[in-house]
């Protein structure tokens, strides 16, 4: 739609840079305004012909005329003498009040004034014409001049007996009675007088009706060649063009906006044709960018809906993790308490040897302790706050309180475990995050290497670093997660959901780059090193050894 919108621009662009002024009659105006010129120059000219032939006529003639106008007047006025009377019978009989029936009648009497006003001042013309003819003639025009004052003055008291506030309906009904009767006779003979000097007049004036009917044919068919003209040359077209503009309403209406009238005209239609277009094509661009805004706000929409999708499955996770590391505080809590409490009641009741009974207590509260301090570790970490000492430590000890710790799950889970360390390794850390890190390190393959049934942990020196590798003989992690693992969040499409509160490998990893050291994951484990069936998976720890000193 935007190239159809772009192509009607550059149209309506190129027709307007073709058009030319073409004078006065260009525009639409112009042309109405040389239509009415012809048609008035028509009339101007049926005007002269007319006093053309009116100048060849006699008196005769004349007086024919005049008296055709008087027996038109008389038509009239009897057209609206009985127009009157239907009028003032119908507000008589619907019982009109004299005022409102003045109001229902004032139509009526003003044109009845106003033709009586006319037929006056034809007859005294008439009088005046008649002076030539004769004593007689004269005399015929004065009798009717009076027979229409006498109508006039019926009329009056008609009127004015209707319109008397003391004038009921039986005594309006006579007035209009005796108007009716009267005028009626006086009427008819006025007629009558007038058609009789017509007749006369018309016997000589059969050449001039001839003559007059040719001119009239004439102005006639001039008449219906300028109709003919006008329709067809102006008209005509201009109705099409403005069909044309209806069309294009229609479609911008139904929202087609690919409108292009044609612009090759200068006129009003043509003006009109041209914003037409304009708006059209604004239209156009407004939808194309309603279209791209709307597009914008769906993605948006999609995008917010996915991150509280994500926000919810976080929460959901939160929520399982907080119940289950509620349930393992009291698992992990619970076992030395209740050493603790047993070795207590032995050593009350005397039994068994006290110093070994103290060193259990001891032991167990020591593990305690770390477990607690573990638990103070891991909420500092989750909330961004860690804090790692930088000190010698000696790695195999770590290892070994580290496989202390995890050595019930180890049992739990059913698997053996193998502890190869070259004494004398110490690295440069921390003491406790390095423990909990290892420990984090045997939960997670009792967790994924179950299946093996069999774990190995290393621990020497190479290359000024301290190492330590945890391997197990399970299924082993694909080539493609190898990396991913160490992603926060990233978990196995097949692994058992984490239990405990041990590290993750995420932190594990930022936990050892902060003591400046490395952490890698080998999936299948090297043949070398392999310790079961399966190919299992090596983690390998690399620490900087602390110097000596």
């Amino acid at each position: 739609m935007g190239d159809k919108a772009g192509t009607a621009a550059a149209a309506g662009s190129n027709a307007r840079a073709r058009l030319r002024p073409l004078g006065p009659f260009a525009t639409l105006k112009g042309q109405l305004t040389l239509g009415a010129g012809l048609i008035g120059c028509v009339a101007i000219l049926s005007g002269a012909l007319t006093l053309h032939g009116m100048a060849q006529v006699s008196d005769r003639l004349e007086d024919s005329l005049n008296a055709e106008r008087r027996i038109a007047r008389y038509s009239v006025l009897s057209t609206q003498i009985s127009a009157f009377i239907v009028v003032a019978a119908e507000a008589i009989q619907v019982g009109l009040s004299p005022e409102d029936r003045a109001a229902r009648l004032e139509p009526a009497t003003r044109g009845l004034r106003g033709t009586f006003a006319l037929m006056r001042r034809d007859l005294e013309g008439a009088v005046e014409e008649a002076r030539a003819q004769g004593l007689d003639e004269q005399s015929r025009r004065a009798t009717q001049s009076i027979a229409i004052a006498r109508m006039e003055a019926l009329f009056t008291a008609a009127h004015d007996g209707l319109m008397a506030g003391t004038t009921g309906k039986d005594r309006a009904q006579a007035y209009l009675a005796g108007f009716s009767q009267t005028v009626d006779p006086l009427l008819n003979a006025a007629v009558a007088d007038e058609m009789r000097i017509r007749d006369a007049i018309l016997s000589g004036i059969g050449e001039l009706r001839r003559r007059l009917t040719l001119m009239a044919l004439g102005l006639a068919g001039l008449v219906a060649a300028m109709f003919g003209a006008f329709y067809l040359g102006l008209v005509r077209p201009q109705l099409a063009r403005l069909d044309l503009a209806r069309q294009a309403a229609q479609r911008i209406g139904r929202e087609e906006f690919d409108v292009a009238l044609p612009e090759d005209r200068e006129d009003e239609i043509g003006r009109l044709f041209a914003e037409t277009n304009r708006a059209a094509r604004a239209l156009a661009s407004r939808r194309a960018a309603v279209e791209r805004e709307w597009a914008a706000l769906n993605e948006t929409i999609a995008a917010r809906t996915e991150e509280l999708r994500a926000a919810n499955a976080a929460l959901e996770r939160t929520d399982e993790d907080r119940r289950r590391f509620f349930a393992d505080i009291g698992h992990e809590l619970r076992t030395p308490l209740t050493v603790i409490l047993l070795e207590s009641e032995l050593g009350a009741k005397g039994a068994g040897e006290p110093r070994e009974g103290f060193e259990t207590i001891r032991a167990r509260a020591q593990r305690l302790q770390r477990r607690i301090d573990d638990l103070l570790r891991v909420a500092r970490s989750e909330s961004g706050r860690i804090e790692l000492a930088a000190e010698p430590v000696d790695l195999v000890r770590a290892v070994a309180e580290a496989v202390a710790d995890t050595r019930p799950k180890i049992a739990s889970a059913g698997m053996s475990v193998e502890v190869a360390a070259r004494p004398g390794v110490s690295v440069r850390g921390d003491a406790d995050w390095l423990r909990q890190l290892v420990a984090g390190l045997i939960e997670n393959a009792v967790r994924h290497g179950r299946a093996g049934g069999a774990l190995a942990i290393r621990v020497a020196a190479e290359g000024g670093e301290g190492l330590v590798r945890v391997i197990d003989a399970g299924p082993g992690v694909p080539e493609d997660e190898l990396e991913r693992v160490f992603t926060r969040f990233h978990r196995g499409a097949d692994g058992p959901r984490p239990e405990g509160f041990g590290i993750g490998l995420a932190l594990a990893r930022w936990l050892v780059e902060q003591m400046g050291g490395r952490i890698a994951m080998e999936s299948p484990v090297p043949e070398h090193a392999r310790i079961g069936a399966g190919p299992g998976a090596m983690v390998t720890l690399r620490l900087p050894l602390a110097e000596e000193g």
